[in-house]
């Protein structure tokens, strides 16, 4: 459920951003949903947890932000489609290092379903690029890669701050999370305000924000429940539930390399849920 709700919310994001600045997307559904979070909470007279998981999420919302902001930025210096597999690889493979070290070796099952859940990912996110091999592109955009690889580095730890953040009420750990995330958006547009004119964002920011929002909750609930690494491995599949949505809305065919890609990943959920 959190792949399937970050795919659609990639999708309406993607759409915003052909219409308006994608930062002003994000922040609107940053808001938005900080909103709805804050309502449901003190509507409700929810519990608040401990200061230890209020601050670990603060910490996960502020730099994935920031990690968001950085990965736009790298898909506008060039190399897309190196720049997207470098960041998704880098994505799954920080917590799941972390969770070697931290939970211990998996059993021989779940060390392939991981291998296998990596090699999916890869052929998911990897795109041809136009006109001329790859490599001549990376090469020429070394920045792109950098904040790339940046770029899923931050994501990764996310999942590792949002897996210590776990232990308490879950709507008041995303609301912390999306408080901070909120504030490195504002910093970002102070620091970087876009140049496209500020209007057409917040229909699809709102859509985009709310199907983020309710796929870290299920993340959360998720890396409850068992192994960091497991957790956030099956949950990175999330570009996949994107191009299944291009294909049925925008008659975006996906390429053989990434409907094997998917078919990879059915095999490495299958071995990572024994």
């Amino acid at each position: 459920m959190a792949a399937a709700t970050w795919g659609g919310s990639d999708f309406a994001g993607g759409l915003g951003a052909r219409r308006a600045p994608a930062l002003l997307v994000v922040a609107s559904g940053h808001i938005v949903s900080l909103l709805v979070l804050l309502a449901i909470c003190l509507g409700a007279r929810l519990t608040l947890p401990g200061r230890h998981d209020l601050l670990f999420a603060a910490l996960g919302g502020f730099e994935g932000s920031l990690a968001l902001a950085l990965f736009y930025r790298a898909l506008a210096l060039g190399a897309m489609g190196l720049t997207a597999v470098l960041t998704g690889l880098l994505t799954a493979l920080v917590p799941v290092l972390f969770s070697l070290v931290h939970d211990g070796l998996p059993s021989f099952l779940t060390a392939v379903g991981l291998a296998l859940g990596l090699a999916a990912i890869w052929l998911i996110t990897h795109s041809p690029a136009a006109g001329g091999s790859e490599e001549k592109r990376a090469t020429a955009t070394p920045a792109a890669l950098l904040l790339g690889a940046l770029a899923g580095l931050g994501f990764g730890t996310q999942l590792i701050l949002f897996k210590f953040a776990s232990g308490g009420e879950i709507l008041w750990v995303m609301t912390s999370a999306r408080a901070a995330g909120v504030a490195a958006m504002l910093l970002v547009l102070l620091a970087m305000p876009p140049t496209r004119p500020w209007r057409g964002f917040w229909l699809f920011g709102i859509l985009a924000g709310c199907l983020d929002t309710i796929g870290n909750l299920f993340y959360i609930q998720t890396s409850r429940f068992g192994r960091l690494d497991v957790a956030a491995l099956v949950c990175s599949l999330y570009p996949a539930g994107t191009i299944l949505l291009a294909a049925l809305v925008l008659r975006e065919r996906p390429t053989l390399r990434q409907l094997a890609g998917m078919a990879l990943a059915l095999i490495a959920v299958a071995l990572l849920s024994v």
